[in-house]
C-alpha cells in the first residue's frame, strides 16, 4: 500500500483547489476537469501503443472476452 508522508506540489495544488470550492457544483466541475485530464492522457497513451504496434486489434479483441473484475472471496 502506498503511504505518503509528504505531499508533492501537484498534490498540494489539487488539495488547495478542492478546499477552495464554494459549493457542490464547483466541486463536481473540478472533478470533471481532473477526469478529462486523465482521459486525454489515457487516450494519448493508447494511441501511442497502437501506433508503435504494442496494442492492436487482436489485443483489443482479446480484452473483450477477459474477465477483469476482482473475484469475490468467500
Amino acid at each position: 500500500m502506498l503511504q505518503l508522508n509528504t505531499m508533492n506540489e501537484a498534490q498540494m495544488m489539487i488539495l488547495e483547489s478542492f478546499a477552495g470550492a464554494t459549493d457542490e457544483q464547483e466541486l463536481y466541475d473540478l472533478m470533471d476537469v481532473i477526469r478529462d485530464f486523465y482521459a486525454r492522457r489515457l487516450e494519448a497513451e493508447m494511441n501511442r501503443l497502437w501506433d508503435n504496434g504494442t496494442f492492436n486489434q487482436e489485443a483489443l479483441d482479446q480484452l473483450k472476452n477477459e474477465h477483469l473484475r476482482t473475484p469475490y472471496i468467500n
